[in-house]
């Protein structure tokens, strides 16, 4: 029987944010790349966003005023990182303290997105369709961040590859597109409903540098 094997592929791809994605990241770390944009101070940042004149004011209620107005005018969330044994960002905070903080934003403009969905007036539902859209990116940049990338190759009884593919993001084989990309008679299942069911139980291979 075709032997399906599955691989971490951690790093070995290129960020998705050298994509063509709808937002903008823009952070502030100087150990890590979160993004398109890193930027020195985020009051600077924001009150040059808004076109205001800076007020040289560096405080948390002055941070707070800025960032209320950004969201007036952009369509975006905060941004989150998790930094012990391994990165992980997110649009929400994370429970620790000490290991964890605000980085920054991911973003687009009101006009990006009219131009981009071809509608002239942002509803309440586009607006929170974009949000949901904006954190499926932050999503797939973490899972890049925390090298949950996979790649799956199909070897016949001589060891010859069949089949093989990698860039899969998520651990969730049925549904991160691994599932759509394999033929199961490759692996001599009579359904792709078998082919599902194996996936769910597939043992994952680390990278020997890993």
């Amino acid at each position: 029987m075709n032997k399906l094997t599955i691989v971490r592929e951690c790093h070995s791809y290129d960020s998705p944010r050298e994509w063509d994605n709808l937002g903008t990241m823009a952070y502030k770390h100087r150990n890590y790349t979160l993004g398109e944009e890193r930027i020195s101070d985020p009051i600077d940042w924001l009150e040059s966003m808004l076109n205001l004149n800076p007020k040289y004011i560096y405080s948390d209620d002055r941070l707070s005023e800025l960032e209320g107005k950004f969201f007036e005018k952009f369509i975006g969330h905060k941004l989150y990182l998790y930094d012990h044994s391994g990165i992980t960002i997110s649009t929400s905070p994370f429970s620790c303290p000490w290991d964890s903080g605000q980085v920054g934003y991911i973003y687009v403009s009101k006009e990006k997105v009219r131009k981009e969905y071809g509608i002239k007036r942002i509803t309440e539902e586009w607006k929170n369709k974009i949000l949901s859209y904006l954190d499926g990116e932050v999503e797939t940049f973490d899972q890049y961040l925390r090298g949950d990338v996979y790649s799956f190759t199909i070897e016949d009884d001589n060891g010859d590859v069949i089949d093989s593919c990698g860039g899969f993001y998520g651990d969730d084989f049925a549904e991160n597109g691994m599932a759509d990309h394999i033929d199961h008679e490759d692996l001599g299942l009579s359904s792709h409903e078998e082919l599902i069911e194996m996936l769910k139980n597939a043992e994952v291979e680390e990278p020997e540098y890993y």
